[in-house]
């Protein structure tokens, strides 16, 4: 029981973004140090390999896991003190829908406000479930087609589910009823090819566009916005209605990153050379003249997204590198490689932040935790010797990590072995 009446209180880590979709948690407590012998309260082996990330509330974690190449497609709770697997509910696929090679299916993470559990399985439709296990209702959103595959979560915004069904033919943002499923309204986002191509693709008609960015509601000045970097600009939204608020061109054709809103300005990202933009939200119609800052060319490519932080931002981006910016002019202050103990530290993770820890997850399963200050200073290296390219979840001085093949979670209470 004592177990139970802890997790009840334990702060939720609702969506890959955290509780306040902006990759922080605010608490602290959490391991500074672990091994895959070392501080791990448990882990599980998982059926196959994935890139979603865990998200948790209360007593349970969920995830989502694709098997037999797509065809089955699930959504898994397990026990948040032991790793046993509660319940999966599955949703066959028999279409072929393609992706690339280090982008399985059902890479996007499910979102939960306590009352709901909801994933997106792309062609396959969402999923909603109670916490339970129940299935709630089922959408099917029509064919989701991409060479690379999908990478937008779901969000549940008040009595919505905000998805963004992309990219490709016949992309759209939607708001569903979260009760029910039904459709409260739609936004067609036609992915129209620049008039220049600058991130490494050759001829304005070739290679591949599109966004895989999960859409962030921010609520500033009195309203909210939903905003979603698509190709070519960053727009805003109201996430009541779907009316278009405003948009900033020169966003890249192709977006990994998800935008962050914090101490009064937005962060967005491009993805290869991509644009870094900040700027604050309000306003309305083409903004594009206002946009603070405008780098076109980055050298690095991104797919994690920002943390603000202290009038800094910080960033990992995906060949290997740390990142601080001052927010105010955008000028970088330092760049610095991941440290990794195996072959790779690239990341496609994004980063998290506890009190002045920045937690950064490589590919080779390495975290990196280093000062959330201006200046670079490292505080440990923890591997788990297992690939990765999912987020962290954090949770009342629990780290929920997915790997490769494992669920893990490492925590300061876990006995050292």
């Amino acid at each position: 029981m004592a177990l139970l009446g802890s997790a009840a209180l334990a702060t939720p880590w609702p969506s890959w973004r955290g509780p306040n979709s902006d990759q922080t948690t605010p608490d602290t407590g959490f391991p500074l140090k672990w091994s895959a012998t070392n501080q791990v309260r448990w882990k599980v082996t998982l059926p196959d390999a994935g890139n979603s990330s865990p998200v948790v509330w209360e007593n349970k974690v969920f995830l989502t896991q694709a098997t037999e190449d797509g065809k089955r497609r699930s959504l898994l709770a397990f026990d948040r003190s032991t790793g046993r697997q509660l319940w999966n509910q599955d949703v066959l696929f028999e279409g072929t829908d393609p992706h690339h090679k280090s982008n399985p299916h059902c890479s996007a993470s499910p979102f939960t406000d306590g009352k709901r559990v909801v994933a997106s399985f792309a062609s396959a439709g969402i999923l909603a479930c109670d916490l339970s296990g129940k299935v709630l209702w089922r959408r099917d959103l029509g064919p989701q087609r991409h060479d690379w595959g999908q990478g937008s979560s779901p969000v549940i915004e008040g009595d919505s589910v905000l998805v963004y069904h992309g990219p490709g033919a016949g992309s759209a943002l939607y708001a569903l009823d979260a009760a029910t499923g039904a459709t409260r309204w739609t936004v067609p986002l036609k992915e129209e090819r620049p008039a220049e191509r600058f991130d490494g693709f050759a001829g304005n008609s070739q290679g591949q566009i599109g966004t895989f960015s999960t859409p962030l509601v921010i609520r500033a000045s009195g309203r909210k916005e939903l905003l979603l970097p698509v190709v070519n600009k960053l727009r805003a939204f109201n996430p009541d209605t779907g009316a278009e608020l405003w948009s900033v061109g020169g966003m890249n054709p192709l977006v990994y990153s998800s935008p962050t809103y914090g101490e009064g300005q937005i962060v967005s990202m491009g993805g290869f050379f991509g644009a870094m933009m900040i700027l604050p939200p309000g306003g309305s119609g083409d903004r594009t003249a206002e946009r603070t800052i405008y780098e076109r060319r980055m050298k690095r490519h991104t797919i994690g997204s920002p943390i603000i932080h202290e009038g800094h931002v910080y960033l990992a981006v995906t060949d290997g590198f740390l990142q601080c910016y001052k927010l105010s002019t955008g000028a970088m202050l330092w760049e610095e490689r991941i440290p990794a103990s195996g072959a790779s530290s690239q990341t496609w993770a994004s980063m998290v932040r506890a009190g002045d820890r920045l937690y950064a997850m490589n590919q080779s399963g390495d975290t990196v935790v280093f000062r959330a200050a201006p200046k670079f200073e490292v505080l440990s290296i923890n591997s788990l010797g297992e690939m990765s390219n999912s987020t962290p979840a954090f949770s009342s001085g629990d780290v929920f990590l997915r790997t490769e093949r494992t669920l893990w979670c490492v925590s300061e209470q876990a006995p050292a072995r």
